[in-house]
């Protein structure tokens, strides 16, 4: 097995491929051993001592290590996990606990106002078939959290959430885009 490896925008951050499936869909984010706890993979990365959050995708599994760390240190270790895990079809999850997060799930956190019902399907379609799969491209996932006052809330996650050019990322990007499909929108704010 050849498990590909590819930079992100966040040095902090590289994204494993595999070659298959690791999540059938949404996300899971891990930032500590704690939530850790619930995959043995992401356990795994945890307990090299340099890893600071895993994110697992549709076909990537993304690292992120300390600030100080080096990936020449710490790559073929993360390889080393990765590998054996694939290799062994080893399960994902702990027995009961596969959670993750699917677009949308999280909506109310913000409570929607019912009469933008409109706008906000309008802003979650155009986050999801235009933005997540460029995000997810670098590593990262990004999730609809509420549309207040004309903001957009969104969560950044994987190698996104901790990118120097995150905020470039939401400014100039996201919020472009729509605000030009979606006049009702003035600014995208991370959640």
């Amino acid at each position: 097995m050849f498990i590909e490896t590819e930079t992100t925008p966040n040095p902090a951050t590289l994204k494993f491929l595999p070659g298959e499936i690791v999540m059938p869909q949404g996300t899971r984010e891990f930032t500590s051993e704690t939530e850790a706890a619930a995959s043995p993979l992401a356990e795994a990365l945890f307990t090299l001592g340099d890893v600071t959050g895993v994110l697992f995708g549709r076909d990537f599994v993304a690292v992120t290590i300390a600030p100080g760390a080096q990936w020449s240190d710490a790559k073929p270790q993360v390889l080393s996990l990765l590998l054996d895990h694939f290799v062994a079809q080893a399960p994902l999850f702990h027995g009961g606990v596969a959670d993750f997060a699917v677009p949308g799930e999280d909506d109310d956190a913000l409570g929607d106002d019912p009469a933008h019902a409109e706008i906000i399907d309008q802003i979650k379609e155009l986050i999801e078939t235009r933005v997540r799969p460029a995000v997810a491209n670098d590593g990262g996932d990004i999730t609809y959290r509420g549309f207040r006052d004309g903001v957009v809330y969104l969560k950044m996650q994987g190698a996104c959430s901790g990118c120097p050019s995150s905020t470039a990322t939401l400014k100039n990007g996201i919020e472009s885009l729509l605000r030009h499909y979606v006049p009702e929108v003035s600014e995208v704010r991370a959640a």
